[in-house]
């Protein structure tokens, strides 16, 4: 038979001691799901930003605007020249204050072009038509842009484009910046270009 003396508690310090440790496996566990649930929030905004940015990219350069007048690439902006608001099914929105817009996105700085060379006549293929554009009136020699040098009526060039997007809720900012080569008129080239 055990004593009542000899019994002084050990199991119930056991356990105390037990249930902290649970409780702060528990807390750890609450703060570690947390945190991740942040760092995937964070992670899908970057994202999305990343997309609507690459979206400006390219709705800019599709536009016949882009080489002519990079300063105002953009069709239709939201508000000022160069600046895209996206709503959250991707489309374009014109009024900046709408409140379905979940990103702004803007061309800064201005598409700017790094490099122009005039392409040769010798250089094109004839059995495509957007070669045949660059040489009308190349066979004259008498007042013809290039007739001399060989010059066709067009060129190669590449430019930089960078876009900033800025999500209305989460604060992500994202730029992403591309290079492109584009065939631009030699026209072009003289007014965007230099």
């Amino acid at each position: 038979m055990i004593r009542m003396r000899s019994q002084r508690g050990a199991t119930l310090l056991v356990a105390l001691i037990m249930l902290v440790l649970l409780t702060l496996f528990a807390i750890s566990a609450l703060n570690t799901s947390t945190t991740n649930l942040k760092v995937v929030g964070n992670m899908q905004a970057r994202t999305e930003a990343l997309n609507a940015a690459q979206q400006a990219v390219e709705t800019a350069i599709s536009t016949t605007l882009f080489a002519t007048s990079p300063a105002d690439a953009i069709l239709n902006p939201c508000g000022t020249a160069n600046t895209l608001c996206i709503d959250a099914a991707g489309n374009f929105v014109t009024n900046p204050s709408d409140p379905s817009v979940l990103y702004t996105v803007r061309l800064n700085p201005q598409p700017a072009c790094v490099y122009v060379r005039s392409i040769k006549t010798s250089e094109l293929n004839l059995s495509l038509a957007a070669d045949r554009n660059c040489v009308a009136g190349q066979t004259q020699q008498h007042g013809v842009a290039g007739a001399v040098s060989g010059d066709s009526l067009c060129a190669y060039s590449v430019w930089d484009i960078t876009a900033e997007s800025v999500a209305a809720v989460s604060g992500a900012k994202v730029a992403v910046t591309q290079g492109i080569g584009i065939r631009i008129s030699t026209d072009d080239m003289a007014t965007s270009c230099l």
